[in-house]
């Protein structure tokens, strides 16, 4: 794909994004790296992916701030309005404003494209392994959540979040053979971290 376009709109996106926080743009450019690798593996379409890629959280701030409700459906208008302006492929536009809209697994939506997939996948391989852990303690920290709190006593914590949420991801719920197989190393070494901080926690290493 046109690197001088790609270039082109990030520098036109950027203002979307604010400073720091688990959904800034450094988190974009991760999915970007991510979806660019499975796509070629995949044999995706590259131009729709990676321009999905980077627009996918353009709304996400506004969603941060209650200015919306759902950041993929809001940011999949605001993707069309931007390309619309630019020179991209008009015959690509909506395949990516497609990805954007079904890249949240959490709603439950399965996308029907491969590129959709692809996506997805590479949004939700983010939240495993080194960095998945990494923007979980950093999400919890920014809303004063402790390290850790017994089950029992059910109060939100950082490691209670990998209980409830992030262990949850199994690796064969991936869509991609490639994503399946970069998150079981990310799953397991994730699992290995959360096992050693309990035994640091209870005094037993």
């Amino acid at each position: 794909m046109d690197k001088n376009f790609l270039e082109m709109l990030r520098k036109k996106i950027l203002p979307f994004f604010g400073k720091g926080g688990c959904h800034s743009f450094d988190h974009t450019e991760r999915v970007f790296r991510l979806a660019t690798l499975i796509a070629e593996k995949e044999g995706a379409d590259l131009e729709i992916v990676q321009t999905a890629a980077l627009l996918h959280d353009i709304a996400r701030k506004k969603e941060s701030c209650g200015e919306v409700e759902c950041h993929a459906e809001h940011g999949a208008k605001d993707a069309e309005k931007i390309l619309l302006e630019t020179n991209f492929d008009k015959i690509k536009i909506l395949p990516v404003v497609y990805c954007i809209l079904v890249h949240r697994f959490r709603k439950g939506l399965v996308p029907k494209t491969l590129e959709g997939k692809v996506l997805q996948d590479a949004d939700r391989l983010d939240t495993l392994g080194a960095i998945g852990i990494a923007r979980a303690f950093s999400y919890g920290g920014k809303r004063n959540r402790s390290l850790h709190s017994p089950v029992k006593i059910g109060l939100p914590s950082g490691i209670n979040h990998f209980r409830e949420k992030i262990l949850k991801i199994n690796p064969n719920q991936f869509h991609t053979k490639t994503a399946q197989n970069i998150a079981k190393h990310r799953y397991e070494f994730t699992e290995q971290f959360v096992k050693e901080f309990l035994d640091e926690w209870e005094g037993k290493k």
